[in-house]
């Protein structure tokens, strides 16, 4: 026994210690302190001791022991009798710690007594140690100078070490208060002087970064490390919600953080219990939409920012225009009487009121209007507490003596939908039997929700729960039934839905038919029979009049009067209108066209269908249908409207422009036209004479259906013959559709100038004019440079537009490498030069230059023309011309730069003479062009000394030998020198020559700049073969392609980065993979191969790159790899950059906050003047990613938030896909995991479980920080997966836009850059409305991987090129299809979220929110100037 307790204590001994060196090799911290378990409330304080114990372990024993000590008494007075799940264990373990702690401590007995001086006097020696004052002081002095210094790294480092030393005290500082508690006040003061109470509370409070918070600290407003809070329109925004003197008292009992002051949301949350962590969260949600709205406004200016009015009314409007809408609807008035006599502080409290409701409120999200029912009581209770000296809890929220909005009005709605959603048989019961959440929020549409009262009555039957019967079937005695819709199983919706499209082609074929058998006259003959299209109309009417009654069985019970009275009415008039009609045409036909029958036939049916054509043209034209909205007043109006459509909430307000409207309608003119012209004269009019023929046959003997066709002029065989065509006709109309929409999708994307560089050839070929084009699309507007266009200082333009455009193209080109696309000498090939103004002209990447130098030394050497021939001939190749003149001019400046006097003198001699010799014309006189390859040699020996790395006295004395023999070449084989106009020059020169001084003073060259011209120039003049097909990467040439061809395409023009408009994106995740692990990549398949060879052998050149990077051979076998863990790190995310992973998603989406921290911090400190930007262009190569301020402008417009939802029960059980993703969490600082955490507790003497959403980051250790944790009422999971997924994590998200991101996507950098861009489109108004979801381009990337593969790329690309192109111009039809479309955040949390997720109803959840929008007055288009990678 004794050896087993042994064995069990080294283990949990090698777990606590393995957290030391977690994190090393980037593997997720496991260990002891890393398994609390979640039952335990205070779990995260216990894991903060546990890690300092373990840290300090080596240093001192002792207090390592105390501290876990601490930890066991906290979890034992959390859960004294070890209950909840997983803490019987962790007791044991952590118990067993100590003890091995206790046996190996130096002998002598313990007096426990003198723990709390221990750790006092650990406490000044740690501090000591690490020098606490002098590192907060160098972190400051760096701060203050970093980012024009380049001391970046530095200031990284010192802020990384500040954290950890300070949260390790900041532990200590809580265990010595805590155990202080235990004593007599009187002891506690012996124990701890004053003056070292007041170092570790000053200590503590420099600890903000231990105080969790997500992108803003606001419970650490003091903060030096985040540079956020210093922003202005932050800190007017955070002031802006402070508390005023026109807000009741706080009561004395109600307690707020010494840390921060107290603000409204203090006040909600005293009147109607929020919760902490809710409460937390819109803290931060409301200061960020305020903050970004007011970066849009202007920046605020003074010591005291304060929020513009304008922001908070554009917060305060969209946040409620729901709310408004819906009081409008109903009719009813809102809380306040009149928006514009609301001050800004009264509308900042209703936008504080609806997200702290709507934060809390779960599944009920699902019910915006069910939202804006709770918002209006609210307000309305919150409007009579106001009025009151000091605030006091709300009755709706109160009950048992306490307060709690969860638990009195959000769980008694969650309770009767979790009730119904249990009713429905996982989906596999009828649609009837139950509610979905969308029968709760249509219960809202009408003022009969009113009747639920406030508090709820739960008595109501509204909160009925279902009952089943004995025999388990679905009992219906006490189920409140559906509101107004019914979704019933059946095929009958083949034609109920489709019902006009029915009427319009049968009506249609029916009157080509008989204008086909009467020969196209339009005789008497044929107008009588056309007329037989009315009674086919008014029967197909009465038969869709008689679906709506069927449909809607189940909800006459509970629907609205108007609704079932509308259907009823529309069913007797159909009715009526059926038989006479029929009526009236039979005896029409019977009495003759002279009859008065006929003729009140004829008027029946005109006044009839011009009344249609007048209401259809009144209900759809606009500006017809805009006369009947300012007419809607009048009864008759009304009448009409009611009877065409049911006025529901949704569904209103839906018409667009007319233009949109013509443009519609003649594209569906175009494919009907033609759909019938094919019909007409090659499907009916060709069967005429065999229908005839076939009838009038008589006496025919069929073989086996003699009995149908005789006597009945073979009937049969007249079915056999149309039957085809009837099928083709009701069909062809996708075909029609389909060739129109490829024509003119195809016209659409050559008008947007899409696939005009579709090759690297034409890459090359335009890559002169990228920089215009990126400064004019993606760069924000520079007045230097509006001054260059209009003084068209062209050369000083170019060369303005290249400084600015080099460290964009870098850093793609740049990630390219990072991502294995590339070489290292390609990376060098395409890197573009600083252009820092050095040389008077542009500098081009030497991809473009590379062998031009000599291919120009070739022409020069068998030219026998003119100069003038010459040049000419030269300058045909552009890139030619730009290689001669930068070689010409970067040998004057690095032999001028490096040589004094004499040597200086002669350079510019032979400068002089050569511009003199060009002058007149002489240059192939002077010049013996045979000998330029001499030159050319003795050029790339000098260079290839001066490019050395090192100076030395043997090196300068190479570099002085070299440029000796470039005189000797020059003087006696090049040039002819004519030295009589500079005599005096010449002769000084000669005589240095002669005593061996000349090139004596030469200065190795340190500058970085000069050694990179040095660099850049050997290159130029050693690389002999063409650079025309670089990148050679298939997939490196179609991003760059792409990218550069949208340079040229139309698209917003971009703001600064502190003025974008900010965004999240947002990807669920459940269980797939998150990262390869070595298991699976050697996983061999029934053939006996592995992932990793697979990828290997269809990844070649990208696999070398790899091993490259990693700095192993090309040729190295993947064993080698396997014995050191970093390589096995990057080995299984190279391999899952290749996969359908969660890895490769979170690399590509953190591309957005890489290219925000580029162009913030180019635009934070560009400079007009010319010199600073071309210093700016250098130093964002590096310094950009530790810029604080660049990181916090990131972070503000930016947030990344994957909701994992099993990610704690994963975490719990061990699972490598939890590890993995903590992983990502510490290689991403930005990154934001959700899930649903569960806790087990006993209850009424019961176990029972508790949901929590929880939001959680990597902390400095590398282990979860949570953030928020904010209690469910229950499962959060009541119907489809995904969407209540989303729905749980979607308060943790932020900003303006939300961009909804799968696992099977990836995303680029050089794409990131154009983010802002796409974003401005939501503040463009395309037609009536703004847009409401912005579609964007998708590329399949796994089109190499086999021939199938290639065949869905190529389907996905015609669906997305062609397809969503015409639906969305001109058609404005365009749903949400999933995957990378941008939302408008506000728009739709305020209307039910981003997806429906109803059992069954809603499987393709994604398209449910593109419906959700457009019937809600949204609008959606779609964008092909930026593309996101899909995986199929």
């Amino acid at each position: 026994m004794s050896r087993a307790e042994a064995n069990w204590e080294r283990l949990v001994r090698a777990a606590l210690r393995g957290e030391r060196f977690a994190g090393v090799y980037g593997q997720p911290v496991t260990g002891i302190a890393g398994n609390v378990p979640s039952s335990l409330g205070n779990n995260v304080h216990i894991e903060e001791v546990l890690r300092a114990a373990d840290e300090i372990q080596d240093e001192d024993p002792t207090v390592a022991r105390i501290l876990c000590e601490h930890a066991y008494s906290l979890a034992q007075n959390l859960d004294p009798n070890s209950e909840g799940r997983g803490v019987l264990q962790f007791k044991t373990g952590l118990m067993s710690v100590i003890r091995q702690k206790l046996a190996k401590r130096e002998g002598g007995a313990i007096d426990r007594s003198q723990d709390i001086a221990k750790l006092q006097d650990f406490y000044k020696l740690y501090r000591e140690k690490n020098k606490v004052d002098e590192l907060i002081e160098d972190e400051m002095k760096l701060r203050e100078s970093a980012v024009f210094s380049g001391y970046l790294g530095e200031l990284e480092r010192k802020t990384l070490k500040r954290k950890k030393v300070l949260a390790t005290l900041k532990v200590l500082w809580s265990v010595i208060e805590d155990m202080t508690k235990e004593i007599s006040p009187e002891d506690a003061k012996k124990l701890i002087s004053e003056e070292m109470k007041n170092v570790m509370q000053k200590d503590a409070a420099r600890t903000e970064d231990v105080v969790p918070y997500n992108i803003i600290p606001l419970d650490a407003l003091s903060s030096t490390t985040n540079a956020i809070v210093t922003f202005p329109e932050v800190r007017a925004a955070i002031s802006t919600l402070q508390y005023h003197r026109d807000l009741p008292r706080l009561p004395g009992t109600f307690s707020v953080p010494d840390a921060r002051n107290s603000d409204m949301l203090d006040l909600l949350q005293c009147i109607f219990g929020f919760q902490e962590g809710n409460m937390k969260n819109q803290r931060e949600h409301i200061v960020h939409l305020l903050a970004n709205e007011q970066s849009r406004v202007g920046k605020p200016s003074g010591n005291e920012p304060k929020i513009d009015e304008g922001a908070v009314h554009a917060v305060f409007s969209k946040a409620l225009d729901n709310y408004i809408k819906w009081c409008s609807y109903l009719p009813l008035r809102p809380v306040w009487n009149n928006t514009d006599s609301l001050t800004k502080e009264k509308k900042l409290l209703y936008v504080c009121l609806y997200y702290l409701m709507w934060g809390e409120a779960a599944n009920v999200r699902f019910l915006p209007e069910g939202l804006c029912y709770i918002f209006h009581h609210l307000a309305r209770e919150l409007e009579e507490i106001l009025r009151k000296q000091t605030a006091e809890p709300a009755e709706s929220c109160s009950s048992n003596g306490s307060v709690s909005f969860l638990e009195n009005v959000i769980s008694p709605l969650y309770d009767i939908i979790a009730a119904e959603a249990a009713n429905n048989k996982n989906g596999r019961a009828p649609h009837s039997a139950w509610r979905n959440y969308d029968d709760f929020n249509e219960f809202f549409w009408s003022l009969k929700c009113f009747h639920l009262g406030w508090p709820w009555k739960l008595d109501n039957p509204f909160f009925s729960k279902p009952s089943k019967k004995e025999k388990g079937m679905f009992g219906r005695g006490h189920h409140y039934g559906k509101t107004s819709f019914v979704e019933h199983r059946t095929f009958l919706h083949l034609y109920h839905s489709f019902h006009r499209l029915w009427m319009f082609l049968i009506m249609m074929f029916q009157g080509l038919t008989i204008i086909a058998f009467n020969n196209g006259s339009f005789d008497m003959k044929t107008v009588l029979q056309l007329l037989s299209l009315g009674p086919t109309y008014v029967a197909m009417k009465f038969i869709e009049s008689l679906l709506d009654i069927l449909m809607m069985y189940g909800a006459y019970s509970t629907s609205r009067g108007s609704a079932i009275t509308r259907v009823l009415w529309r069913f007797c008039w159909f009715t009526v209108a059926s038989f006479t009609i029929c009526y009236l045409y039979v005896k029409a036909l019977q009495d003759g066209t002279q009859s008065a029958t006929f003729k009140i036939y004829v008027f029946v049916i005109s006044a009839y269908a011009g009344v249609q054509i007048i209401m259809s043209l009144l209900m759809s034209v606009p500006c017809c249908h805009g006369l009947t909205e300012a007419c809607y007043r009048w009864s008759a109006v009304r009448l009409v409207k009611w009877m065409h459509q049911e006025n529901n909430y949704v569904g209103r307000g839906m018409h667009e422009s007319p233009l949109d409207y013509i443009k519609y309608v003649a594209f569906w003119i175009a494919i009907l036209g033609a759909k019938f012209s094919f019909t007409y004269f090659l499907q009916i009019k060709p069967l005429v004479k065999p229908t005839r023929a076939i009838i009038n046959f008589k006496g025919l003997q069929y073989a086996w259906h003699d009995f149908v066709s005789k006597n009945n002029h073979n009937a049969i065989t007249i079915l056999s013959l149309w039957a085809p065509v009837v099928s083709i006709y009701l069909l062809d109309i996708h075909v029609f559709y389909t060739v129109m929409s490829a024509i003119y999708g195809f016209l659409l994307g050559a008008r947007d100038r899409l696939g005009e560089i579709s090759s690297v050839e034409a890459v090359h070929r335009f890559f002169e004019k990228f920089p215009g084009a990126f400064m004019d699309k993606l760069h924000v507007p520079v007045p230097k440079r509006k001054q260059l266009l209009s003084s068209s200082q062209l050369t000083e333009l170019n060369k303005f537009d290249a400084s600015r455009f080099a460290p964009f193209w870098n850093e793609i080109v740049r990630n390219l490498r990072e991502e294995d696309y590339i070489s290292n000498a390609e990376l060098e090939l395409l890197l573009m030069p600083k252009n820092d103004g050095v040389l008077p002209i542009v500098q081009w990447p030497l991809f473009l230059l590379a062998s031009k130098v000599f291919l120009a030394k070739d022409i020069a050497t068998d030219c026998k023309d003119s100069q003038e021939e010459l040049w000419l001939k030269i300058s045909k190749d552009e890139y030619m011309q730009y290689a001669v003149v930068e070689c010409f001019h970067s040998i004057y400046h690095i032999l001028t730069s490096i040589l004094e006097k004499e040597g200086r003198l002669w350079v510019e001699r032979i400068y002089g003479g050569i511009q003199e010799s060009i002058s007149k014309k002489n240059i192939q006189s002077d010049i013996h062009f045979s000998k330029l390859h001499i030159v050319i040699a003795k050029l790339v020996a000098v260079l290839g000394i001066l490019r050395g790395t090192t100076e030395s006295s043997d090196m300068k004395k190479g570099a002085v030998n070299a440029i000796q023999d470039l005189y000797e070449v020059v003087h006696h084989e090049v040039f002819s020198v004519d030295m009589r106009d500079y005599l005096d020059e010449w002769t000084q020169i000669n005589r240095a020559r002669a005593e061996g001084r000349l090139f004596n003073n030469l200065k190795w060259p340190n500058d970085p700049v000069l050694k990179d011209l040095i660099k850049r120039l050997y290159s130029l003049l050693t690389i002999k073969e063409s650079a025309a097909s670089v990148p050679k990467n298939l997939e490196a040439r179609r991003r760059l392609q792409f990218f550069t061809n949208s340079l040229f395409m139309q698209m917003p023009v971009a703001r600064p980065a502190s003025e974008m408009f900010s965004f999240s994106v947002f990807t669920p995740y459940y269980s797939e993979i998150v990262l390869y692990s070595m298991n699976e990549l050697q996983k061999k398949n029934e053939d006996g191969i592995t992932t990793l060879f697979y990828l290997q052998k269809i990844y070649p050149d990208e696999w070398k790159n790899f091993l490259t990077r990693i700095n192993r051979d090309e040729n190295a076998a993947d064993s080698e790899l396997f014995g050191n863990p970093n390589d096995i790190l990057e080995l299984r995310l190279w391999a899952s950059y290749r996969g359908q992973t969660l890895a490769r998603t979170v690399r590509g989406m953190m591309y957005y906050r890489k290219a925000l921290m580029l162009q913030s911090y180019l635009e934070r400190i560009q400079s007009e003047d010319r010199d600073s930007t071309f210093a700016l262009a250098g130093s964002a190569d590096t310094h950009f990613e530790l810029s604080p301020e660049a990181r916090a402008q990131a972070d503000l417009k930016f947030t990344y938030v994957v909701t994992c939802q099993i990610y704690g029960k994963q975490k719990g059980e061990g699972k490598p896909e939890a590890a993995d993703i903590a992983l990502l969490m510490q290689r991403n600082e930005a990154l934001r995991v959700a899930y649903i955490g569960e806790v087990e507790i006993v209850k009424n003497g019961k176990p029972s479980t508790e949901y929590y959403s929880k939001l959680v980051k990597a902390d400095i250790h590398g282990k979860d920080k949570e953030i928020y944790s904010i209690k469910l009422p229950g499962n959060p999971k009541l119907g489809e997966g995904k969407p209540e997924n989303q729905n749980h994590a979607i308060i943790f998200t932020r900003g303006n836009a939300v961009q909804t991101i799968d696992m099977n996507q990836d995303n680029y950098f050089e794409e990131a850059l154009k983010m802002r861009n796409l974003l401005e489109e939501f503040s463009l108004k395309r037609g009536k409305h703004y847009p409401s979801i912005l579609g964007v381009r998708e590329h399949v990337f796994t089109g190499s991987v086999s021939s199938l593969a290639s065949f869905m790329s190529n389907q996905e690309t015609s669906f997305v090129t062609l397809g969503q192109r015409v639906l969305a111009n001109p058609l404005k039809v365009r749903m949400h299809y999933g995957h990378p479309d941008v939302f408008d955040r506000i728009f739709h949390i305020t209307r039910g979220g981003i997806s429906k997720a109803s059992r069954s109803i809603n499987i393709s959840e994604d398209i449910y929110a593109g419906f959700n929008s457009t019937l809600r007055q949204g609008s959606i288009t779609h964008h092909e100037y930026i593309q996101r990678g899909l995986w199929l």
